[in-house]
């Protein structure tokens, strides 16, 4: 078993979605900066992410979803998704994001499973809360760890790629660590820097 495990937003998917979600009531530049200094390592994964979602609280879960089905996709995820399954890898995403957005992209594109989080809704509106799989800053590790248990995947045939502080977690599981157009938290730790938003790029330097 081999198994390659991508962060979604601003890896998978080019952006951030809460911001683009944020654009819709126009606080995308106040989402932007606290997105930043999370990705940054500079602020609580877990607090960020309650407090930017609090933000949404009264959109329409309507309108959420149809700005998920919409989000631009990195340039070469297509083509990087169907190689590594060529190749023999299960392909995953992990995302401090949410399902409204990764699961129609699995579905879309293939990947094998997706891990991240949901946005409370009543009476079809956002709640302002969140909760799921993906909410704190060692998330990300601690699913990758209880994946390769399951699938009987070592770190050595596991790979990982990410943009920002929340993906420092997976990156001590994973024998090949990829900093995708990453924060420099992240390309401290890495073996492989992609400075170009081209995901195919990963490609040659896999084996």
């Amino acid at each position: 078993m081999k198994l390659a495990v991508f962060d979604f937003d601003s890896t998978l998917m080019d952006g951030e979605t809460l911001e683009i979600i944020a654009r819709e009531i126009g606080i995308d530049k106040e989402v932007k900066e606290i997105t930043d200094r999370a990705m940054r390592g500079e602020l609580d994964f877990f607090e960020s992410l309650q407090y930017r979602v609090s933000l949404l609280k009264g959109m329409p879960v309507k309108t959420v979803n149809e700005i998920c089905s919409n989000l631009p996709v990195m340039q070469g995820a297509e083509e990087t998704i169907k190689e590594l399954k060529k190749r023999g890898f299960t392909v995953v995403c992990f995302s401090g994001g949410f399902k409204n957005a990764t699961v129609p992209f699995m579905e879309k594109y293939g990947l094998d499973c997706e891990f991240s989080n949901i946005l409370h809704e009543k009476d079809g509106v956002l709640t302002g809360l969140v909760g799921g799989e993906m909410m704190f800053n060692h998330s990300k590790g601690e699913m990758l760890k209880r994946l390769q248990k399951i699938t009987g995947t070592s770190p050595a045939d596991t790979i990982t790629a990410g943009d920002g502080a929340n993906d420092l977690s997976m990156f001590k599981f994973a024998g090949t660590k990829i900093a995708f157009c990453a924060k420099p938290v992240l390309e401290q730790q890495a073996d492989i820097i992609i400075k170009e938003k081209d995901l195919t790029l990963i490609l040659d330097k896999i084996s």
